[in-house]
């Protein structure tokens, strides 16, 4: 399976843990050379690294700040030199800090915004011009349920979520004649590693997600990983401008 994309080469910003790394091992398993980005941790990334590199790809580890627009350009840079070209591009920086309305400052806002939202803006810039000379290319957005229904004390998150989506809708329409579709993929509860702050009542939360969802239980990171494939594989190649929600059931549009 996804014999047609052996050889090609990928961006996966946040790929150190959870989803990220999830899809970066789902695209090496494919036959992708992966570019690991990450924020801080280099063990993290050089550990991904690695693990991709066993399946028999190319893979590399660079720190570098996705929601710096000079940083991100660096990493698509240097994949093209590795690896030849930057075929795939998934954007998956995300902060969800958990504040009220009246408690986001102007520097929380413009931090969130610039995280969730400029990020992925940074990456396409960076990428476009490499994937409009070899006539393909697929970009791929991880956004979240907050497009959908907006959460309380999170209205930072939820803003960029919502331009998040789109951003990927003005990528398709004005890049698909260059070969080029960006859609994004709206997790719902998926079982990951969270910073607990960010999720009061938590645990409660969870169970009653799993006692509630049409499907009666929380998502895995395979979830994530498969949808993406899906979409940068020839089984999507019709599927752009879209916002694909992998939640469940919570939300059903």
């Amino acid at each position: 399976m996804f014999n047609e994309l052996k050889g090609r080469s990928a961006i996966v910003t946040g790929s150190g843990q959870n989803i990220g790394r999830g899809i970066a091992l789902a695209l090496a398993k494919a036959g992708v050379n992966v570019m690991v980005n990450g924020l801080r941790d280099r063990k993290k990334i050089e550990k991904v690294a690695a693990e991709a590199r066993a399946l028999g790809v190319q893979a590399h580890a660079m720190l570098a700040d996705a929601a710096d627009p000079v940083a991100i350009a660096g990493v698509v840079e240097e994949t093209v030199k590795r690896f030849g070209s930057v075929d795939i591009a998934v954007s998956n920086v995300g902060i969800r800090p958990h504040q009220s309305i009246m408690e986001i400052t102007v520097e929380d806002w413009h931090k969130v915004i610039n995280v969730d939202l400029n990020a992925a803006f940074y990456l396409a810039k960076a990428v476009i011009p490499h994937m409009r000379k070899r006539k393909w290319g697929r970009m791929v957005c991880l956004s979240g349920s907050e497009w959908l229904i907006v959460w309380p004390n999170r209205a930072h998150v939820n803003a960029a979520k919502a331009g998040l989506n789109a951003l990927v809708k003005s990528v398709a329409l004005e890049h698909g004649c260059d070969g080029i579709t960006a859609n994004c993929i709206c997790p719902g509860w998926i079982d990951t590693v969270r910073e607990l702050k960010n999720y009061p009542n938590f645990e409660e939360r969870i169970q009653h997600a799993k006692d509630t969802l049409p499907l009666r239980k929380i998502g895995t990171i395979d979830d994530i990983a498969n949808t993406c494939m899906y979409l940068v594989s020839d089984m999507g190649r019709y599927t752009t401008g879209q916002s694909i929600n992998v939640n469940g059931g919570e939300v059903m549009i």
